[in-house]
């Protein structure tokens, strides 16, 4: 429902609340605003009201703001350095693909590297068994010779023993049954 007459002109004062003053140079430099004569472009000071009935109360009057600078330089100026910002952030942002893109490149040849390594590995080893393979006769040979090797130690330590039991008994001259 839209305002009418008194209510809508109560909103329009409202809306139009001067706002408080935005450029207080409280530095000792000179105010780059000024014009050629030297003289600030200032809205005029307040006036003093000429009724001074309540002893020495002074009354306000209504604030009116500075001038402002040109909106359009200022959008102008905002945007080129919004576009500046962006672009900075776009080319940190396409740089960092970029070095994805060399990373992923650089691990791609890691990984073919690794490969060809492992290919060349699994190859070997097939060699490997396929020489243990041929040489596993030769080695059941060498533990068959093995076996009979310990075997023919133990009959000569038998006979070691025989012998020295026989040449004790011949000395002694007792004979006695043998084994």
């Amino acid at each position: 429902m839209a305002a009418t007459g008194e209510e809508a002109a109560a909103m329009d004062n409202i809306s139009r609340v001067p706002a408080p003053p935005t450029d207080l140079n409280l530095s000792t430099e000179p105010d780059p605003r000024r014009d050629a004569g030297g003289t600030e472009n200032k809205a005029p000071a307040p006036k003093r009201s000429s009724n001074n009935n309540d002893g020495g109360v002074e009354t306000a009057e209504e604030a009116t703001e500075p001038a402002e600078p040109d909106i359009n330089e200022l959008c102008r100026d905002m945007f080129e350095k919004m576009a500046v910002f962006l672009q900075g952030e776009l080319t940190a942002t396409c740089e960092d693909y970029t070095l994805l893109e060399n990373m992923n490149k650089l691990s791609s040849l890691k990984y073919m590297e690794m490969k060809d390594i492992s290919i060349n590995i699994s190859r070997n080893l097939q060699d490997l068994n396929q020489k243990y393979a041929s040489l596993q006769p030769y080695l059941d040979q060498i533990n068959q010779i093995e076996e009979q090797v310990t075997a023919l130690e133990q009959a000569a330590y038998k006979l070691d023993t025989y012998s020295k039991k026989l040449a004790f008994e011949i000395a002694s001259g007792f004979p006695t049954p043998l084994d």
